[in-house]
């Protein structure tokens, strides 16, 4: 088993590494592709020392089976015929792919078996967003179908990758030091704010982020699912925070999707209220599980459940979901 990692010098690139090395991938060799300027960058991998090579059009990926790709969606684009052409599946973590019709997108708690349909050997990583909420979502769905979702969400700095944690940082020391904040990777300065805006805004008032957030749950859930979504990003460093009420056809009580929770993988329930416990983003980064947490019912509306759900979108939300892809994926034999 030859794995690849396309941008492996990026924040989930560098996750990608730290995944696979913890949950003992089987893999025979890894090869590290990076753009021109972080090639011969070297990281260590199970005691090995690998050295980054530059992402070309040639034949470098003849002999991968799997690549990781998460380089952006222009370059995804620009290199999915070259790293697909001789076999590899192309398991990519931008949004380049996701809502086309030949490519599947997948959480593999919700929608594994789309993997074995993929005309063009591509497979799609949602929105990180996305990937949290649908987890959740699949366990309310098993009890009664969801008619549709309200979301706000409360996105760290790392969502914006290693330059967006780099700035709140940054922020911090400035603001302790008494100097001017350096505002560029935000609309707005996020320390001690928040701000009502991921990604950019569209014709019908919802931003990227947002729209991503409605079409993907529809595709990923084979549901006619509608969603609502308010993404706001918040002075938190790493792991996103949401939270959700959903509709569904028929009452679910707050026990019933509780108990349903905790039997469903990739979910952890922490909810006790009365001990204010309930998913915290300081204390779950470099988690795998989706946590939910503050389950109620929906005072406002008969059919109605409320939660809270946090995960760590750079974990679960990119690296982690790609390689439980490619696990089910050698589960399954559909790579050798």
């Amino acid at each position: 088993m030859k794995v690849a990692v396309v941008g492996a010098s990026g924040a989930v690139g560098q996750e990608f590494l730290k995944v696979l090395e913890e949950r003992n991938f089987p893999l025979d060799e890894l090869v590290l592709f990076g753009s021109a300027r972080s090639a011969g960058n070297v990281y260590t991998f199970k005691g090995k020392q690998i050295t980054v090579k530059e992402l070309q059009h040639n034949d470098d990926f003849k002999d991968i089976d799997i690549a990781l790709t998460s380089a952006g969606g222009g370059i995804s684009k620009d290199y999915a015929d070259t790293i697909t052409k001789h076999g590899a599946v192309m398991i990519d973590n931008s949004s380049a792919f996701r809502m086309d019709a030949d490519v599947p997108l997948v959480v593999p708690e919700v929608n594994a078996e789309d993997c074995k349909d993929r005309p063009r050997n591509i497979i799609a990583n949602p929105n990180c967003t996305t990937i949290q909420m649908v987890v959740a979502l699949k366990a309310l769905e098993n009890l009664s179908h969801i008619k549709r979702v309200h979301i706000s969400s409360y996105q760290s700095a790392s969502g914006a990758g290693a330059s967006g944690m780099e700035e709140l940082l940054q922020q911090v020391k400035d603001f302790a030091a008494g100097n001017d904040l350096t505002v560029d990777k935000f609309a707005h300065q996020l320390l001690f704010n928040v701000i009502p805006h991921v990604d950019v805004f569209t014709d019908n008032g919802y931003t990227k982020e947002e729209m991503k957030m409605y079409n993907e749950t529809k595709k990923i859930m084979h549901s006619d699912i509608e969603v609502s979504a308010t993404t706001v990003r918040v002075p938190v460093m790493r792991a996103h925070s949401e939270a959700i009420w959903a509709e569904t056809e028929s009452p679910v009580t707050p026990e019933a999707f509780k108990a349903e929770c905790e039997k469903t993988e990739g979910i952890t329930v922490m909810d006790k209220p009365e001990e204010n416990e309930y998913p915290l983003p300081l204390h779950l980064a470099g988690s795998d599980d989706v946590f939910v947490g503050r389950i109620r019912k929906d005072i406002s509306n008969p059919n109605g459940i409320a939660f809270w759900c946090v995960a760590d979108q750079i974990k679960k939300g990119a690296a982690l979901n790609a390689v439980q892809i490619a696990e089910y994926m050698i589960k399954e034999g559909l790579v050798k």
